[in-house]
């Protein structure tokens, strides 16, 4: 099927941009641009540093003891921040009926890996231990973000196994970036150019990232590559057919079905790459999934 409707605004408007490579930083890291989904209204929103990190915290009701999603945002691990995932944090809260912890790691090149998941993984690592101080249960936790976001969430999970941790109720994978300085094939050829996110982009963030590179095959930075993909929380994976991230979003949750992990891959036809932070159709069925998924896992 063709570009969903409520997408191709968005296309023809970035249509013809130069390569991000060419941009500035700063300007990248202005996201007025970015078309976002109207958030919820919740009870409580609060800024707040966990374990050194600013995090923000959504609370869609008062007076009760919530289960927990600790949320990472996307963006190449280069930009995003609390204010650009804002709206999809707060849908999810609502629709999951949870505690939203969104993180606001480092970025690179300023700071390249692996601050960005020794971030992530120690915010998850100290709602895990003291989400009560929150008012959240901590034995109803979940990691979750989309892109990059989704990379740190799986990396997250595969660390706070190895290190014994409590375990997590879920893992939320929106169009993962799963293994770094990936062969040039398959989605990344058929979706590479002309719906949002560019193969050169891709290897750009990658790159700006890992520096030289010599990380790209660490479990941590690829968690595709990982040894081990058993004994990790139950996993939704959610790609967008025209993404070029489509193909490590599906085979990352094929890793995880032959570790004998629950994992469902949701695959939403007609969408690109970010539409799951966006004000449409495919958007909203895509977060409604999410959150009932993730009440069923919180509910296990």
């Amino acid at each position: 099927m063709p570009v969903h409707a409520d997408l191709q605004p968005f296309l023809e408007e970035m249509k013809g941009g130069p390569p991000l490579s060419q941009i500035p930083i700063e300007l990248l890291r202005d996201g007025s641009r970015l078309p976002r989904a109207e958030g919820a209204e919740m009870a409580e929103v609060t800024d707040r540093v966990l374990a050194g990190v600013p995090v923000r915290i959504y609370r869609p009701r008062a007076g009760a003891v919530l289960p927990v999603l600790v949320y990472f945002h996307g963006g190449g691990f280069v930009v995003g921040d609390l204010d650009t995932h804002d709206g999809g944090c707060r849908n999810l809260a609502a629709g999951a009926d949870c505690l939203v912890v969104a993180v606001h790691y480092r970025l690179a090149p300023e700071h390249r890996f692996p601050a960005a998941t020794d971030d992530c993984t120690a915010v998850a690592r100290w709602v895990l231990q003291h989400a009560g101080e929150i008012g959240g249960d901590p034995g109803r936790v979940a990691v979750g973000g989309d892109s990059a976001g989704g990379n740190l969430a799986a990396v997250a999970a595969l660390r706070l196994r190895d290190e014994g941790a409590a375990p997590l109720a879920g893992q939320l994978l929106v169009y993962p970036m799963s293994h770094m300085a990936s062969p040039v094939e398959g989605s990344m050829v058929s979706n590479g150019d002309g719906y949002f996110l560019r193969t050169p982009d891709i290897t750009w963030f990658e790159t700006t990232y890992l520096g030289d590179g010599a990380d790209a095959a660490h479990p941590h930075a690829s968690p595709l590559l990982a040894k081990d993909h058993g004994r990790l929380p139950p996993a939704l994976v959610i790609t967008a057919e025209f993404d070029p991230l489509y193909d490590q979003g599906a085979r990352y949750h094929a890793k995880l079905t032959d570790a004998g992990v629950a994992s469902t891959h949701s695959d939403y036809k007609g969408a690109i790459h970010g539409f799951f932070g966006m004000d449409s159709e495919p958007s909203r069925r895509a977060v409604a999934e999410a959150s009932a998924w993730l009440k069923r896992v919180f509910a296990t």
